[in-house]
């Protein structure tokens, strides 16, 4: 089952990511975790050793490499291998976590122009291509906000896309075009997930306006100021307070995902 995780930045994506990955890391799930954003953070949800966190080089700056696997011989400035060798990326650069999860960072592609066409993207848009089609682990991917970098070729391994929004006026217009990309894309399971929820009445204005988006509203987390404190203690969400409002809702959402898979991927 390969799982993306998106949504505007600071909605929540790597607390959801990363707890996901360690509950099927924790029922015994061969289980890669995807670093796809430029803040890079999603270690520090999974329990990496700081020792071990401390060392790792995300993907995208390792220049060596990118130019080793997308640089064409006697080609000039601009020209480069739209489809680099990758099979032996993820296995060579990730380090393990709890409960036996492993960790690949592949960091932001740090350009103005979206959807760049650059070394960098080629080698990251190869990758994730190669993670969702061709590998066999449960596949959990923390993006970078918004999808400009997908491209079909990439997004069609992805069984789940969960979209995460909080309950506010740009957090929902970006989460609609994310969703309207994902079905773009070829993408077929896409839910909403709403985060930071203080009452009742926000997800009713939530369910009001995603009435026409055919995408159902697949989950809900309360807002939990316990998160905030794991953070500041640099503690894992799940090792700081695995009973918190938060967490125990995000082990329902859990449920549901290893029920589809269980009924839907497995078959």
């Amino acid at each position: 089952m390969k799982i993306a995780v998106s949504g505007k930045g600071g909605v929540g994506k790597t607390l959801i990511a990363g707890t996901l990955a360690r509950l099927f890391a924790s029922d015994k799930y061969n289980v890669l975790a995807i670093d796809n954003d430029s803040a890079m953070n999603l270690s520090y949800t999974l329990g990496i050793d700081p020792e071990v966190k401390k060392n790792i080089i995300p993907i995208s700056e390792m220049k060596e490499l990118v130019k080793e696997r997308t640089e064409v011989k006697g080609g000039g400035p601009g020209i480069y291998n739209i489809n680099p060798r990758v099979a032996d990326i993820p296995d060579k650069y990730k380090v393990s976590g709890p409960d036996g999860l492993e960790l690949l960072v592949l960091g932001g592609i740090e350009e103005p122009a979206t959807g760049c066409l650059c070394p960098e993207n080629a080698l990251i848009r190869t990758l994730l291509h190669n993670l969702f089609v061709k590998r066999d682990e449960v596949i959990i991917v923390d993006f970078e906000a918004g999808l400009e970098h997908l491209g079909r070729g990439t997004a069609k391994g992805i069984d789940v896309m969960l979209v995460i929004t909080e309950p506010s006026q740009k957090s929902l217009d970006l989460s609609k075009k994310i969703i309207e990309l994902s079905k773009k894309l070829g993408i077929i399971n896409i839910y909403l997930v709403a985060n930071k929820i203080i009452d009742e009445s926000q997800l009713e204005i939530i369910d009001g306006r995603i009435d026409e988006w055919d995408v159902p509203l697949y989950h809900s987390v309360p807002y939990d100021t316990e998160i905030g404190k794991a953070d500041l203690n640099g503690e894992p969400p799940l090792e700081y307070n695995p009973e918190s409002a938060a967490l125990k809702s995000i082990k329902t959402l859990y449920g549901k995902l290893k029920k589809l898979k269980e009924e839907v991927f497995d078959l």
